[in-house]
């Protein structure tokens, strides 16, 4: 059984990396979109960009994003003064610690399956008249959509296990910021926390087979799923 700490502590887990996973849908469907179709002056650049929370030290990620959503910070500073709205040492900062994270994997899984489909598809749609919004909502989108249960299956799963940017931006606090990953990392610390390890490495475990599980379902559900070779 888990201690209440250790609940408290699955449950934040849970709830930041949902969220994570949500908040970043969105985004790594369009930058994947961009990147595997359209051509334009800088798109090596924003390759780069996009993978760059890949390339960088975890921690120094989380430094970046306190400069930036920091109460000193440019945006953090005007989201508090204007909105009231605070990330950094917040469990909603961990939540953008943990999307900035996943980003480049989700967006690397949405793009490999947007290549996939073959341009003939995308030329048929606007020769019957579709409009390009059109042509992405339903040709692409559906198409695509076994990458895009796969990339939300790993943003999942980063969110879920992320630490360095996390405790860095917001720190380790307990009921507030910390997280299953963080929870271990303070249990190292204490005397005879290898049980309270083992618990919350179980859990890490059948959380992450859990959210593969639900992963295939969709792939499998999906009226659009390619079929096996």
């Amino acid at each position: 059984m888990l201690t209440p700490e250790e609940s408290t502590a699955v449950a934040l887990s849970l709830r930041i990396a949902l969220m994570a996973m949500i908040c970043a849908t969105p985004f790594a469907v369009a930058a994947a979109y961009v990147l595997a179709r359209w051509q334009f002056r800088g798109k090596v650049l924003f390759d780069a960009i996009v993978h760059l929370p890949l390339l960088m030290p975890p921690v120094l990620t989380g430094y970046a994003l306190l400069l930036l959503f920091g109460r000193n910070g440019p945006i953090g500073h005007w989201l508090e003064s204007w909105f009231g709205i605070s990330f950094a040492f917040r469990w909603t900062g961990a939540v953008i610690a943990a999307a900035v994270m996943a980003f480049p994997l989700f967006v690397r899984s949405v793009r490999l399956s947007i290549e996939a489909i073959p341009r003939e598809l995308d030329e048929a749609a606007a020769g019957l008249g579709a409009r390009p919004w059109a042509k992405f909502w339903h040709v692409i989108l559906p198409l695509s959509f076994p990458g895009i249960a796969a990339g939300m299956t790993l943003a999942f799963a980063k969110a879920l296990g992320e630490f360095g940017a996390t405790i860095t931006f917001v720190s380790n606090i307990p009921g507030e910021t910390q997280t299953i990953s963080l929870a271990v990392h303070t249990l190292t610390q204490v005397p005879g926390g290898e049980s309270g390890i083992g618990r919350l490495a179980i859990v890490s475990i059948l959380l992450s087979l859990g959210a593969l599980i639900a992963s295939e379902w969709m792939v499998r559900r999906s009226a659009y799923r390619r079929p096996p070779e």
